[in-house]
This record gives structure tokens, sequence and C-alpha cells, in this order.
């Protein structure tokens, strides 16, 4: 199977911050921003694997800034990192200053999506070689973070996590 680039799932979603989708305060629903970072993510698993795909897993959410009403919000997704059948998938969240054009990080996200066949079963999906500065850090500490997903979920012993044991040891 053939390696790809992150680049190449990278998926860009842009829209305006509504009425009706912020809460008292005036901000964008918490849940809201989560539909749209799963479908970026969607998008971007669709693109890397180029098979139907599931959401297996909201692996880490950060809401660091409210987005308010009338902003424009910039989800990008791209995979991470690719294991048997599995992708994390790395989302940052942008906000656009209406005057400057800037863009400000706001929250960032990281899903873990599973490609299947049209029977649901999981199939193989391709590797992921980084390129960048920032691919590459995200792309090892994707497999510290599986690691530490199957020990919690006692599918992994503690002793057979070299890469978190890494972390600890020198």
């Amino acid at each position: 199977m053939q390696t790809k680039f992150p680049s190449e799932s990278l998926t860009v979603l842009t829209d305006l911050v509504l009425p009706s989708e912020t809460n008292p305060l005036n901000n964008l629903f918490g849940g809201e921003l989560l539909a749209r970072m799963d479908r970026a993510a969607s998008i971007a698993a669709r693109r890397h694997s180029r098979r139907i795909t599931v959401t297996a897993s909201v692996n880490h959410v950060a809401f660091n800034r409210a987005i308010p009403l009338g902003s424009v919000v910039t989800v990008e997704a791209k995979v991470s990192r690719s294991f048997k059948s599995s992708m994390e998938i790395y989302i940052d969240v942008w906000i656009e200053d209406r005057e400057s054009g800037s863009k400000t990080k706001a929250n960032e996200a990281i899903y873990t999506f599973v490609a299947v066949d049209e029977t649901g079963r999981p199939v193989e999906v391709p590797q992921i070689v980084p390129q960048t500065d920032e691919e590459k850090a995200r792309f090892d500490a994707a497999l510290r973070r599986k690691q530490l997903s199957l020990v919690l979920a006692g599918k992994m012993k503690p002793d057979e996590a070299t890469e978190l044991k890494a972390l600890f040891t020198s």
C-alpha cells in the first residue's frame, strides 16, 4: 500500500458563527464546535484512506478561547498518524480577526477514525510520512497517545508501552 503525506488529507472548513449556534453568552456552543471538528476530521480520514470512515474516539479537546457570535471560524484537520486501520486526526481551530484578517488559534482537538468496508469491518489504511517539523512532532506524539490509550483500556501492559517508557527513562 502506497504511503501518503499528511498534507494530502488536509481539510479546511470555514464558516460564520450564527445566532442559533450560540449559548447565552453569545459564544459558539461547544457541541456545535465538536460537530464541525468531527465533520472536518471525517473528511480528512476519508481523503487519507479513500474508504468509509467512522469516529472511534474523541481523544482530546481543548476549548482554550471562546468563539463569539459573528466570528469567522476555520477548522483545519489532517491525519497526523495512521496505524493498521485507524487514523489519528489533529484539528486546529482558528478565529479570524474581522478587521485585520489575522488568525488566532482558539482550540484544538485530536480524534481517532477507523476505516471500514461496506460491512463495517476495519480495513488497512496507508501509512503516513510526515514532512514538516510540526507534522513530525505530531506523528511521534501520536504513538505515545495510542500506547497510553491502550494501557488505560487494559489492552496493553505498561511495560510494553516502549514510547511512553522512553519519556520517563533515559
